[in-house]
């Protein structure tokens, strides 16, 4: 299970017109795109679709949508997290996931869980699917930290936890997890502008932010090093470089909202309390574009 969300995932963000409603038609010219510049697979909300702000409706309505636009052609992941355990269990049970491979789920955020307390919240959403589960670790915005042991519990103890998405940018933490890791189990990156040092010491690809807007030149970089060629990678991931950092700049969707919108798929619109980027940062992503 966990092979097939090798390479490049692409977190894709969720689109929204003017007065705030879905926008559906740049949604579907968002997965076309980045289907032919070649991601391998798509991830359904996540952090960048903007989650927190959908209702449970929307959720469904943009998952089915992603599901029927792909069409087969990609595997889906879909996110579903949260730090209630019994609401995530819930959701999940209640959500279609018939056309979905397999689930991205945060550590719990906020409550502080100790790592039993993390361990024994995963071991709830496994028992409660026979879904391919990627853990997600992204302690920036969570504050807890899931330790390679107990990720190693879990990859033992559930065969469908097979992978995490691990954005700690904790190289010392990520090396032990790689080097103890069980055979089956995959690590991926969630740091776009660290994936090409971390596929050299054995991440197996990314579920990545800017594949959104740079999903040609970004899924190459990640394809090119999967297979030991570090020196074409090295060019594309300076050539990407500071396009990925002013993305994040002022925060996630933002910057990838405003390249989009330059390259018209879908309008610059986020959701409060999210707000576009400045009109400095705009002319920096929109001058990066033209590097392009």
């Amino acid at each position: 299970m966990a092979k097939q969300f090798r390479g490049t995932g692409v977190a894709l963000i969720t689109p929204f017109k003017k007065d705030n409603t879905i926008d559906f038609e740049a949604l579907e010219k968002l997965i076309n795109y980045v289907i032919k510049d070649g991601v391998n697979y798509l991830v359904a909300l996540g952090t960048t679709a903007e989650t927190p702000t959908l209702t449970n409706e929307e959720k469904k309505e943009v998952l089915a949508f992603i599901v029927k636009v792909n069409a087969e052609r990609v595997p889906v992941v879909c996110g579903i997290g949260g730090n209630n355990t019994s609401e995530v269990v819930a959701q999940i049970k209640d959500f279609d996931l018939s056309g979905v491979e397999g689930i991205l789920s945060v550590v719990p955020y906020y409550n502080k869980p100790s790592q039993e307390g993390i361990y024994q919240h995963f071991k709830s959403i496994a028992e409660a699917t026979d879904k391919a589960i990627i853990l997600y670790n992204v302690p920036g915005r969570t504050v807890t930290n899931i330790l390679p042991e107990t990720v190693i519990r879990l990859a033992n103890d559930f065969k469908n936890i097979v992978a995490i998405k691990e954005a700690s940018g904790n190289m010392g933490q990520i090396m032990e997890l790689i080097q103890k890791k069980p055979g089956n189990f995959t690590v991926l990156s969630g740091d776009d502008d660290l994936v090409l040092s971390q596929i050299a010491i054995g991440m197996e690809g990314v579920i990545s932010v800017a594949a959104n807007c740079f999903a040609k030149d970004f899924t190459y970089l990640v394809n090119a090093a999967l297979v030991n060629k570090f020196d074409k990678a090295r060019d594309i991931h300076y050539k990407l470089l500071d396009g990925i950092h002013l993305l994040f700049t002022e925060g996630n969707p933002a910057g990838v909202k405003c390249i989009l919108s330059k390259m018209e798929i879908g309008s610059n619109n986020l959701r409060l309390p999210l707000v576009p980027v400045s009109a400095s940062t705009e002319t920096k992503l929109q001058d990066f574009l033209k590097t392009l």
